[in-house]
């Protein structure tokens, strides 16, 4: 904890069992709790919350102002939840008034060089693999992998369990439990190796397959092939989970590969 070379704000809260690396910067304003590693040249600015046992790695920046023009220096947070890992020269900018906050939730994954924007939530047990770049207000659910370069529009809305292609541009919303893939990126099946990884049943999978051959491959809009999924398959946890997010899709769920 005692650095000679790092500088941190005497009003900092940080717990004795944090090993801070030299040269970092740690402002005023921030928490940081035990157990937590910060790598050499990581500036962690004012209103970063860091949790439990995290790994922060070298040039990592944690809670700078966001890059966006509405923001007018309201106080807001940059929440980085337990356990979880922030690689090479990644930026998590805080949050607007928008939302207040911007986090990544715990046992997540951030690889090098990726940005996590102003007022965005990354769940819990995420990986977003190099150079990923999500825009403001965007929302990835737990259990959620990206590939790396992978661009995502502000305010799209990525489902728990999805599995993303390297170097995809996301527009859309990527409704739970599926592979996005190909250029534009398109629906390209269900994530049944992750499901099962995380002991989904194949009963299970086999009805999300079933939900989701009505929504791409029946030739149904996509309200007509709700309807019919609620009418005609049984309620599960995953149905009305899936029928959910596509109801409160406010750019729309990804289309189909043709």
């Amino acid at each position: 904890m005692k650095q000679p070379l790092a500088y941190v704000h005497p009003a900092a809260k940080i717990a004795s069992s944090v090993v801070i690396a030299p040269f970092v910067t740690i402002d005023a304003d921030v928490e940081i709790g035990e157990g937590t590693r910060i790598g050499s040249n990581v500036t962690i600015m004012e209103g970063a919350r860091i949790g439990r046992n995290c790994t922060i790695f070298p040039g990592a920046v944690i809670g700078a102002v966001p890059q966006d023009l509405k923001f007018k220096g309201e106080k807001t947070l940059a929440i980085i939840g337990d356990n979880t890992t922030i690689r090479e020269c990644v930026t998590v900018n805080r949050g607007t008034a928008a939302k207040d906050k911007t986090v990544v939730g715990s046992n997540t994954l951030i690889m090098a060089y990726c940005h996590v924007a102003h007022d965005c939530v990354v769940g819990d047990n995420v990986i977003m693999s190099n150079a990923t770049q999500l825009a403001g207000e965007v929302v990835v659910d737990n259990f959620a992998v990206i590939g790396g370069g992978t661009l995502v529009h502000q305010f799209c809305h990525i489902g728990p369990h999805v599995m993303v292609q390297g170097g995809a541009l996301i527009n859309k919303d990527i409704p739970p439990y599926v592979k996005a893939a190909r250029d534009p990126i398109s629906y390209v099946g269900v994530n049944s190796i992750g499901l099962r990884r995380r002991n989904f049943t194949n009963e299970q999978i086999n009805e999300i397959q079933d939900i989701y051959r009505y929504l791409y491959l029946s030739g149904l809009n996509v309200s007509d092939a709700v309807e019919r999924i609620e009418a005609e398959l049984p309620a599960t946890k995953e149905r009305d989970e899936i029928i959910l997010f596509i109801r409160n899709s406010k750019r729309g769920i990804l289309r189909g590969y043709v």
